[in-house]
């Protein structure tokens, strides 16, 4: 950045400055947190050589810094699990309901509420790119996109089928219903990432937007639905005014699939050397909501569960994020291998 040449491409000097601060977002908190550890340490000399009545009151202090530290420890042994290409990325959130027509339209609804609590939570920020409503009631399918530091490390712990099990409130006779939505998420790929789509195998459809936004979006061909022909890969975006922007977005939305698809293949072929389960599809149910008889929220991967339903509905799924990531860490899996052994 001291070179004399560094502004005079402002595009790569703005990726070099993103690069430096990403890597200031990793190391420095670590070399903070080395400082603290020093301090106790300093701390801990002053409690043996003070005399017996400062010793009650060093130690009472040492032990409430140490709490402090245990929580921050946490988040930054969370935060060296992301260490995938594309975690510090924005996710491409999609929602999709399953069979079962109304029920599942309305879950895909609590599902769509609750991604946004939790995002809000995290302090991200949420753009809406489509959204299609049910026929009764709730949504049949809707995309999101989630701003934030690691937006895509933590998001794509939600990747899979979600099962609610609840008395429908669309039964007059008030009997149990499961219903099922899978949750897809992508990380939106950046300029580094070449993909070319050659135009022959688009298929570009314009219609007028069908959700809110005024006059001045519902009453023009503004909406913009791309396919892909070759993977039949459908993207939609009807979230700007403009036409252009709308198939911009729908193309960048495209090739983050098409980029998510090939390296699904691409673990699809090393899962037949190392035999590990878990394919992305509707079949790989990976959480339940079970409202009735009883109260629970079980992860079936790390088997976590929780009988706090509606603040799990309301947007605390931290904890179940973090439990699969640390599931999925090098070290847990080291643990397990030697458990085996």
């Amino acid at each position: 950045m001291g070179a004399p040449t560094f502004w005079l491409n402002t595009e790569r000097a703005q990726k070099h400055i993103a690069k430096l601060n990403g890597l200031k977002k990793a190391v420095l908190p670590v070399v903070a947190f080395q400082k603290k550890v020093d301090d106790v340490g300093v701390m801990m000399e002053l409690v043996e050589a003070a005399s017996p009545g400062e010793r009650e009151s060093y130690a009472k202090e040492l032990d409430v810094q140490v709490a402090a530290m245990v929580a921050e420890l946490d988040q930054l042994e969370i935060d060296s699990f992301l260490t995938g290409p594309f975690d510090r990325n924005n996710a491409i959130f999609s929602i999709q309901s399953g069979a079962g027509g109304t029920e599942s339209n309305d879950w895909a609804d609590m599902l769509f509420r609750m991604y946004n609590r939790w995002a809000e939570r995290r302090g991200f920020t949420v753009e809406l790119q489509d959204v299609q409503t049910g026929d009764q009631a709730g949504i049949s399918k809707a995309t999101i996109l989630i701003k934030g530091e690691n937006a895509y490390g933590y998001a794509k712990a939600e990747r899979g089928v979600h099962r609610l099990v609840r008395i429908s409130p669309f039964d007059s006779n008030k009997r149990r219903h499961t219903s099922f939505c899978a949750v897809d998420v992508v990380a939106e790929i950046t300029d580094e990432i070449a993909i070319e789509i050659p135009e022959n195998e688009i298929r570009v459809d314009v219609y007028r937007s069908s959700g809110k936004g005024g006059q001045g979006v519902n009453t023009t061909d503004s909406a913009v639905r791309l396919t892909h022909i070759p993977s039949g890969i459908v993207v939609v975006c009807q979230n700007e005014r403009s036409q252009i922007k709308n198939r911009a977005t729908a193309l960048n939305v495209l090739k983050s699939r098409l980029y998510e698809k090939k390296q699904d293949e691409q673990r699809a072929e090393m899962d037949k050397f190392y035999g590990e389960k878990g394919e992305i599809g509707w079949g790989s149910q990976i959480r339940s909501y079970v409202l009735q008889p009883y109260q629970m929220v079980k992860d079936l991967r790390t088997g976590l569960s929780t009988s706090d339903t509606q603040g799990v509905l309301d947007g605390d799924l931290d904890r179940f994020v973090t439990a699969w990531l640390r599931a999925g860490s090098p070290r847990h899996r080291n643990k397990e291998i030697q458990m085996e052994e």
